[in-house]
């Protein structure tokens, strides 16, 4: 059910349908993260942006992945305030670096980051990702790394962020995790997946104890990046199955 806010008002009744259209489809991207098992109990993130707005939405701290509805998103601004009456808190590493890099990068409606184990085990390696897949020579045409500088919480380190992060899709954050920024949910969740891919294949490869292939380097050299309109084409064809991947396994993210 809706949460009652202002006067005895649902959520639905105090956005617009807009706003409800991005609640239920971030709702839904946070059940695909447990569902996919990327998630780390409570604590990474997913923000969206309010479109015409400079608000954005994120988790509330203490809620499980599985358990985020559309109406239970707390509505921030960039400088970490509720816009909207809310019973929960945030995390305020989540504000930490979602909302500079939804600040810098206009087309970054969604910002994903997670603690994959995959994920964490190649940002740990000094070499991190390696041109070992097809998932990995997708990503490596748009990827960057931030150096660890400890927990998420102060803000001086935004700016590096956002500089490391540059115009890329795919960023790194070495010892820490993996994050990926889209113009729509289904088109952070597509990035998303190949990186965690792409982590994965490689943990496992390496696992396997045999002499690695690596793609070779005049192949690496002559791939462009993929266009935003064929990341919005394939995005858009994924998402509504997904969706009904997630009707089926968890259903009640659009309450």
């Amino acid at each position: 059910m809706d949460t009652v806010g202002k006067a005895g008002a649902s959520v639905r009744e105090q956005v617009s349908a807009t706003e409800w259209e991005v609640r239920k489809d971030l709702a839904a991207l946070y059940r695909l993260v447990a569902l996919f098992g990327w998630d780390d109990l409570i604590f990474t993130h997913i923000t969206a942006k309010v479109p015409g707005t400079e608000h954005f939405l994120i988790n509330p701290y203490g809620m499980m992945f599985d358990e985020i509805t559309a109406s239970s998103l707390v509505k921030i601004d960039l400088d970490g305030r509720k816009v909207m009456e809310s019973e929960y808190d945030i995390n305020p590493a989540g504000f930490t670096i979602h909302s500079c890099i939804h600040a810098a990068r206009k087309d970054a409606m969604c910002v994903l980051h997670t603690h994959s184990i995959n994920g964490v085990a190649v940002s740990a390696q000094k070499a991190g990702l390696l041109p070992l897949s097809q998932f990995a020579f997708i990503v490596l045409r748009s990827l960057s790394y931030h150096d660890y500088e400890g927990l998420a919480l102060n803000p001086e380190e935004q700016p590096r962020l956002v500089r490391d992060l540059g115009s890329n899709t795919y960023l790194i954050l070495r010892n820490h995790g993996l994050l990926t920024v889209g113009q729509s949910m289904a088109e952070a969740f597509q990035a998303m997946h190949r990186l965690e891919a792409a982590c994965m294949a490689q943990v496992r490869a390496q696992a396997g104890g045999g002499e690695l292939t690596y793609i070779p380097e005049e192949i690496l050299k002559n791939a462009t990046v993929e266009s935003q309109a064929d990341r919005a084409h394939k995005a858009k064809l994924a998402w509504p199955g997904l969706l009904r991947r997630l009707d089926r396994r968890n259903p009640g993210y659009a309450e």
